[in-house]
């Protein structure tokens, strides 16, 4: 569990938390509740001292800090190597480059204005906030299914199989948080299927283009799911 946390977040942990290994991986959906329950938080006091766009601005910044930008970085890296026309090859070689270019710019601008535009549209931020990033975390241990596009490598050492069985098991995280969440807000249900399907598409996109998954394409679907989701949410708030 510290592992897991240690990993995916900046929230403090035991020093001797800093090992990752596949039991890590289980905690995945239970550390995004955890992220999922400090944002909802936050945007309940926010809604309280800022008009919506400034309080979804930063909520978002919040967002971002909570998980030090790893999941961002991993976005910006998916931009820069499966959306040029240049070869497989050459898509790996450009998404272990540390520089981030004109795609990755892109891409991590359009999330980010996306995932404010679409809170700050919301009546309640709250419910969005609650169940999007459990839904984010359970989609990685999806994409762990997938085979590693290069040998070495998080893809590679991160490959965790699970049956069916455990899969659905480890969901009862991002149900639980969307069934309550959806007792204020019913188009949450929405935002979840809607992501689940947005992420098993990146999921296909990024198996034709590098021939499998890697580290950065499990930070990529965690900001795809999160993005489609508060977007998705925003259904019939016109």
């Amino acid at each position: 569990m510290w592992s897991a946390l240690s990993f995916l977040t900046t929230l403090p942990v035991p020093r001797h938390a800093t090992g990752l290994d596949r039991r890590t991986a289980r905690w995945f959906p239970l550390v995004g509740l955890l992220i999922g329950a400090l944002l909802a938080g936050l945007a309940l006091l926010l809604a309280r001292l800022f008009p919506p766009t400034v309080a979804a601005v930063l909520v978002v910044a919040a967002w971002a800090a909570i998980t030090g930008g790893l999941h961002l970085d991993g976005l910006a890296d998916c931009g820069d190597g499966l959306l040029p026309p240049v070869s497989r090859e050459r898509r790996l070689e450009i998404m272990r480059d540390p520089r981030v270019g004109a795609f990755g710019v892109a891409v991590l601008l359009l999330v980010l204005l996306l995932k404010i535009t679409a809170l700050a549209a919301l009546p309640a931020m709250w419910p969005a906030l609650l169940a999007a990033p459990v839904w984010a975390r359970w989609l990685i241990l999806v994409a762990m299914q997938r085979p590693s596009a290069r040998p070495e490598g998080m893809g590679a050492a991160q490959q965790l199989r699970l049956s069916p069985a455990q899969l659905a098991l480890l969901a009862a995280p991002p149900v639980a948080a969307t069934a309550l969440a959806g007792v204020w807000h019913w188009q949450v249900w929405l935002g979840a299927a809607a992501a689940i399907a947005a992420t098993l598409g990146l999921l296909r996109f990024a198996e034709q283009r590098l021939g499998g998954v890697t580290g950065d394409v499990f930070g990529a679907v965690v900001e795809v799911t999160e993005t489609v989701f508060v977007c998705v949410a925003c259904v019939g708030n016109v």
